[in-house]
């Protein structure tokens, strides 16, 4: 038994330098079992070899991060001690919509609120600013609609100088007064969104939320499209960012017909330049803002005609905006759409400068298309990966992300809200923050679902997914990420990082002084 305990003892100095597959292997040959202060020592340290792998772990805090991360933490576990007695209360256990205004109560949201958090770099260009938004552009003079709220078929709307030619076509500005002003606005809310009281019986299944979710984009279209609107949104959808503390942005989008009221239909091209007008607009006036790109990514419901024209368009854009057009992708429900590989013999042909961030593996399925996307992504040389939700269930690929360095996106209320998990307890994004994978946090299409640009996700990324044992090392990680795996180069991002840490140090400072202290 002696023998046992020294070579236990040597064995537990070892951990340091070997690891603990081993060391268990060791200690179960000595056909003895430890002491239990052995055992504790051998428990610490296999705790202590777990945290160590966790996203962040590398970060040492200064004293103004520790003193911030001491009182981040104290919230931290309240809010878990909480729901671990009752798990109902818990944010994170139940829907989003259902626990939408229990943020207002909690200090850790707002906390995280303050946090400087990078980048988005998963974003959908008309469906980022809130729905506040789309109601001042229902305010716009020339708007006519088609149609009631609440009936089976959906109001149309169009800007127009003239009634588009129909009877039943009516100014905004008459029907608003009709209803109220209030009523009206109410029923633009609704209709442009997904919330819902009831959100487990609005829809029963995948298929219920996607059909209304984007149903939406197609009502949407023909007012964001509207020149004088479409600058406004997006100017003030960064406005909306950089007030939720987001200094960095890549969208999405898929360029659709922009038109005015003497007719004219916008060019890809000159879409295209009207948002770097617009970001080096909002540049100037926001000295913290670093910047954002663009990432082309038209319909993954495209026939072979269709597709040759956005791949043409990807590199007409590519050649003429080298420094705002950041590279490709496909958007659409992968379940339902054109699964990738029957676009890769096109892609292919695409120039190795573009550089691709898709969509991929955002499904419950294993086996299916859907899910094999992810083969073709990685493949194809995937800078990152939109979602990747079901990699997991490929280990092969799962090794691959982490040896090529692709970034997964992960985008926590999107994925309950269109309802491939439940509770975000049971997120994949689990096994990424506690292996440190390449990671970042995003928030897809906040406006639908009534969310803040990036903090709902960051606190739903902090306190439903991650370790309760993840500290501000975890958020800070991630902003770093959002930058260090962002489509910029590389004095882009030297210069947006060190601009970045400013902002986060003096956020620290702030946090102390107004918050810290006074606790």
């Amino acid at each position: 038994m002696k023998l046992i305990m020294i070579v236990t003892s040597l064995l537990l100095v070892l951990l340091k330098v070997s690891n603990t597959k081993v060391l268990i292997s060791a200690i179960d040959s000595l056909n003895g079992r430890p002491t239990f202060d052995e055992y504790q020592q051998l428990r610490k340290s296999l705790i202590e070899e777990e945290t160590n792998k966790f996203l962040g772990a590398d970060l040492v805090l200064n004293e103004d991060e520790t003193a911030v991360n001491e009182y981040l933490m104290t919230l931290k576990k309240a809010e878990l001690e909480q729901g671990f007695n009752n798990s109902y209360t818990f944010i994170p256990a139940r829907h989003f919509f259902e626990m939408l205004d229990r943020f207002k109560e909690s200090r850790l949201f707002h906390l995280i609120q303050r946090l400087p958090k990078g980048g988005v770099l998963h974003a959908h260009d008309t469906a980022i600013g809130s729905t506040d938004l789309v109601i001042k552009a229902t305010y716009q003079p020339n708007l006519w609609q088609k149609g009631e709220f609440d009936t089976k078929e959906d109001p149309q709307f169009l800007f127009s100088n003239e009634k588009p030619g129909e009877d039943d076509w009516e100014p905004v500005e008459n029907i608003r007064q009709n209803l109220t002003p209030s009523v009206y606005d109410e029923k633009i809310r609704k209709l442009f969104g997904l919330y819902t009281e009831n959100p487990i019986n609005t829809y029963k299944t995948l298929d219920d939320v996607w059909n209304k979710f984007q149903h939406i984009f197609g009502v949407l279209t023909p007012i964001i499209t509207y020149e004088p609107v479409w600058r406004q949104y997006y100017y003030a959808s960064l406005q909306q960012l950089y007030d939720d503390n987001v200094h960095y942005l890549e969208l999405r989008g898929v360029l659709p017909d922009v038109y005015d009221l003497s007719g004219k239909i916008y060019s890809p091209d000159e879409i295209v330049q009207i948002y770097i007008d617009e970001t080096e607009k909002f540049k100037k006036s926001h000295p913290l803002f670093l910047g954002a790109k663009f990432i082309y990514a038209p319909s993954r419901f495209a026939d072979d005609t269709e597709f040759q024209t956005f791949t043409e368009t990807a590199k007409r854009l590519h050649e003429n905006f080298p420094d705002f057009v950041a590279g490709f992708d496909l958007v659409g429900q992968e379940d339902t759409g054109r699964p990738l590989i029957s676009f890769v013999p096109e892609l292919l042909k695409l120039p190795d400068s573009m550089k691709f961030f898709f969509h991929a593996g955002e499904t419950n399925w294993n086996g299916l298309s859907t899910d094999e996307n992810l083969i073709d992504a990685i493949l194809l040389g995937t800078k990152r990966i939109g979602h990747g939700f079901a990699i997991l269930k490929h280990p092969k690929l799962l090794n691959e992300v982490k040896e090529q360095n692709i970034c997964l996106e992960i985008n926590p209320v999107s994925n309950q809200v269109l309802k491939l998990v439940d509770d975000y307890r049971n997120h994949p994004a689990a096994v990424f923050f506690s292996d440190n994978y390449p990671v970042v946090v995003s928030s897809d299409d906040p406006s639908f679902w009534r969310a803040a640009p990036l903090s709902h996700d960051f606190y739903m990324a902090f306190v439903g997914i991650s370790s309760a044992h993840h500290d501000l090392r975890l958020l800070k990680q991630l902003a770093i990420n959002s930058l260090d795996y962002s489509a910029m180069d590389e004095s882009e991002r030297n210069e947006a990082k060190s601009r970045w840490e400013e902002s986060w140090h003096s956020a620290m400072k702030e946090i102390i002084r107004d918050v810290v202290k006074s606790s």
